[in-house]
């Protein structure tokens, strides 16, 4: 998948659990791990809108794009 998620390196910066952030943002543990390990096939822009509160940043520190390399197809 070319997009990469880094979940855990804001919340690593910011120094909170999983299970603290997802009380603060209002989701499950398990659905914030299948977030942030990248098996989620879909976010919510609310749910995107509320990671990015709690965490104090952008949604693009969170999300980025990596190019798929040629060999994968």
């Amino acid at each position: 998948m070319p997009i990469a998620v880094d979940i855990d390196v804001m919340l690593a910066r910011r120094k909170m659990s999983v299970g603290e952030h997802a009380d603060r943002v209002g989701i499950t543990p398990a659905n914030l791990a299948v977030l942030k390990n990248g098996r989620a096939k879909a976010v919510r822009f609310a749910t995107l809108a509320a990671l990015c509160d709690v965490l104090e940043c952008q949604p693009g520190d969170l999300l980025r794009w990596e190019a798929e390399d040629a060999e994968d197809d």
